[in-house]
Order: C-alpha cells, then structure tokens, then sequence
C-alpha cells in the first residue's frame, strides 16, 4: 500500500467510527469519546499539519452528515427546494461544519508537543474552544456539541459547573487518555489517572444540590396538537388547528398549560376576540394561564416569532431573539434564497436580549422559542429570577428524523446546567418534561395528538455555571460599550458574525 493510500484509508476511519455518534438518543455514551480517541491517535501519528487537517475534516463529514442529515428533510420536504440543490445545500453544510475539527487538527500539529501534552491538554482545549467558537460564529450552530454524548454518564456532573464546553472539555481530555493508552505512548499513567480524576469528579459533582425548590408546585399541561406542516398553513386547517388546541387545554385542569410555537398560524392581531376570550375563560376557571405560540405584528415590516400570555395574569409577551438564519431571517447578501425556499414568515425581527421571565401561574417561566434552547448562554440571562423554563417548538419541519431527539437532549442539558425544571410543549414531538437533574419524567409519544400533564416545581438559587455563564470578563465589558440597534434579523441585531451582541 502506498503512502498515499495508507493516508486515505487514515482518514476514512475516523468518518467511518464518527458517523454512529451523530444519533440524537444514542445511550452508549463511550462511544463518541471512542470515535474521538481514534481521531487523536491517527493525529499523533500524521505525518503532517495538512494530513492532520484532511483527517479532522474526515471526522467531521461523518459525523455532521449524519447528525444533521435533517437539514436535507427540512429543505426539501418541507421547504420545497428542488432535491438537488437540497442536498448540494446539505453537503456545503456540513462541508462547513467539518472545518472546524480540521482546524483542531491542523493547529495541534502545527503546535506540537510530547503526544502526552498534545493529547492530555492541547487536543481537549483546541477541541473545546473550537465548539465554542461554532457555538457563535455567523449566529451559531452548537448542534452535536461532543458534551451532549455525556448527558447519561458520569460526565455530566460538569455540566452545572462549568456548562456543555466544560463537559466536551472532559469529553475530550478522556477521549486524549484513551488514545494514549491505546497507542501505549506518552505518560500512560497520568492518562489513567487523569481519566480516574474526570469521572470521580463527575460523579462527585452529580450529587451536589445547586438550586432548592421555592413555593409548591404547578400543575402543567403541555399540549401537542400534531399538526404536519405541509398541513400548517394551507388554508381551511387554521379552524380545525385552533379547534384542537381550544379542546386540548379545555379538557385540562393545570394552573399552566403551554402550548407549541406557532400553535396558532396566524398573527395575534388577526385570530377572532371570541377564541381568545376562549382560552382566557378557560385559563380563568383554573386560576391560572395558557402560554400560547402565535406571531405578533408591529406595522408590515416588523413581525416576531412569540409566546403569549392569555389568563388571570396581566398579559405578557416573549419574543424569540435568536433566530434561524434563512429559516426566520435572510442573512445580507442572501435576499434570493425566498425565491428558492417556500418557507412562511421567514423574515421575522428579532426580539430584545435583555427579556424577563413570564410572570404566570404563580411562577416566573424562562421562555425560550426552537433552537433558542441550544445557547446556554442565553438561557442564563433570565436567571436567577426564572423559577421554571420552557421550550416551545415546531420540529415537524425535520419529520421523523434524528433532529428531535437531539433536541430533547439539548434541553435535558439546559435543564441540568441551570438546575430548573424544562418543560418543552412541541408541536409533533418531542413533548416532556424534564427534572431539574437532566432527566425526563413525562414524555408523549411523537406524532400523536395528545396532553401531557404533571406538576412542576419551581426552584430558587443559582449553579456555578449560570453565574459565571462561559464568556471572559472582558466581553462584558466591550459588549457594553457597544449595543448595535437596527431594524431586522441579524441586521437588528449586528450578531451575524458577532457573539457579543447577543448579551
């Protein structure tokens, strides 16, 4: 076999091992830190920066085209893109995306060190601080953040400690021992014991109490009305969707029932008074309030993706902040994807940073709209106050792909970094709700109509990672000597490529 050959076939490997951890409910947590540890190996054995780069850039490709094959279902089934262009999209994605493990790849052999250095240390932190920059960088995609594969292993005691890029960093610095061992090269001792320490301590940490409840608990009902969105807004469904949704928190006694984004596929300002003082009877009879998905209008070029409050409580609105580049805003220099993707409302404005929790049902609900719970960092903004979160979704534009299940794990982390009960009200699945430790209690089966109830309780306090969030001090401070103001999307808000400006 030739060089070239033997090169090929070294970057085929780890495509090959990463693709299996792209798997949204995957419970053998050991094996994506397998695939990575395989990855590493071939890195200490490359015989070049640029070999290093192209096997980084093998891994990724498996991995993300894979783990986001749901893209393609989401552009093409449901977009209407023609399938070519669908998939050549798709592929140019997750192209991008792989970039970023390339460049580990490429700067730890550019650096160099002792394989124990290189795997222990410099391999975990350029790992780490890789998946932090995808986190941000042109608004951000955190989807399949290696930390995600700990949810259910001793890991994840780091996640209230130090959030999902402490848990990849752990994630990564096993996956380092790993290779060390298997390669027997390098202080294989340290790596056993450093492997020893990181568990230890995620177990350790497991076990610690960071917030207390606070008042009794709310009974809650999480509706999902399993409307397909080819259905969603063709008209003559809107009664029918409504009607569902009326029957659904009519047929509940909870204090707080949720209902899924855009639950109501028309703007407040246009849905009859009589099915709004529906719902607010209906919210009246039990003391409490409906959270309600429907998009508000302020004048024709300013609209948002919100949640509504409808009840005994004064009305309140939350209106999603970051938003879905080319699914909800059309990024500058983009204005002719519209005419490509059939995609309704897909240029709201973004909503303020700096938004409170819902005073509802005796509680104070952090909202959080889609995709917006895969940002920790902007989860945080509305703690301490926050007694409860909630996740309303409309995943039925990536079918019955892996997309929901990775999106339920996304918010079981998000639950145990802040130690809050999550509850995620979607419109095909996944419905749950989930523990102030990560785990789901209840859950409806996807792509059934049905109520999901159970009773929530509220906590108080703070981990050390919602204080401290996953930003440097200095960020902070230029952030506030800078605060763009503008009209739209990412124009509004100046956060195309700029993490800062989204608090």
């Amino acid at each position: 076999m030739t060089a070239r050959a033997r090169a090929g076939a070294r970057r085929g490997r780890p495509a090959a091992l990463a693709s299996v951890a792209g798997f949204g409910d995957w419970p053998l947590f050991y094996v994506p830190i397998a695939a990575l540890a395989l990855l590493v190996a071939l890195w200490l054995r490359a015989g070049s920066a640029r070999e290093a780069a192209w096997l980084g850039f093998a891994y990724g490709a498996g991995l993300f085209l894979t783990g986001v094959s749901w893209v393609y279902v989401s552009l093409h089934d449901y977009g209407m893109m023609p399938a070519p262009l669908a998939a050549l999209a798709t592929v140019l994605f997750c192209a991008y995306l792989a970039l970023y493990p390339a460049a580990v790849g490429y700067a730890q052999a550019r650096i160099g060190a002792r394989p124990g250095a290189r795997a222990l240390l410099l391999v975990p932190g350029l790992w780490a601080l890789a998946e932090w920059v995808r986190a941000w960088f042109l608004t951000g995609f955190p989807w399949l953040t290696l930390g995600y594969s700990q949810l259910d292993a001793p890991l994840a005691g780091f996640a209230p400690v130090l959030g999902i890029f402490g848990m990849s960093l752990a994630a990564a610095s096993t996956a380092g021992a790993v290779a060390l061992l298997a390669l027997r090269a390098g202080p294989r001792g340290s790596a056993l014991a450093l492997v020893a320490v990181l568990f230890a301590a995620g177990f350790g940490l497991e076990r610690a109490r960071w917030t207390e409840p606070v008042g009794a608990p709310v009974t809650v009902a999480l509706l999902q009305g399993n409307v397909p969105q080819s259905l969603k807004f063709v008209p003559g469904r809107y009664e029918t969707t409504l009607a569902t949704y009326a029957a659904l928190a009519e047929a509940s006694s909870a204090r707080l029932v949720v209902m899924p984004e855009t639950a109501i596929p028309r703007f407040l300002e246009l849905v009859a008074p009589a099915y709004l003082e529906r719902l607010h009877a209906a919210a009246a009879r039990r003391d409490g309030d409906f959270l309600v998905g429907v998009p508000l209008r302020e004048g024709p070029d300013r609209y948002y993706n919100a949640v509504v409050s409808v009840g005994v409580s004064p009305r309140q609105t939350y209106a999603k902040s970051h938003l879905v580049p080319f699914g909800e805003f059309i990024p500058p220099g983009f204005g002719w994807v519209p005419s490509i993707l059939q995609i309704p409302l897909s240029d709201f404005s973004r909503g303020g940073a700096k938004q409170r929790p819902l005073a509802v049902a005796g509680q104070h609900v952090a909202m959080n709209i889609c995709y917006e719970d895969a940002f920790g960092a902007e989860i945080i903004r509305q703690l301490p106050e926050a007694t409860l979160l909630a996740n309303v979704s409309n995943v039925a534009w990536f079918g019955d792909s892996l997309a929901p299940a990775q999106h339920l794990r996304i918010s079981r982390t998000r639950a145990l970094e802040t130690g809050r009960v999550m509850l995620r009200a979607t419109n095909t699945g996944v419905t749950a709700i989930i523990d102030e430790r990560g785990r789901v209690t209840a859950r409806l089966p996807a792509f059934t109509e049905g109520r999901l109830e159970g009773r929530a309780q509220g906590r108080t306090g703070a981990t050390p990672y919602a204080r401290a969030g996953t930003r440097p001090p200095f960020c902070c401070r230029w952030h506030a000597r800078r605060s763009p103001r503008g009209r739209r999307g990412a124009r509004a808000s100046g956060d195309f490529l700029d993490p800062l400006s989204r608090g």
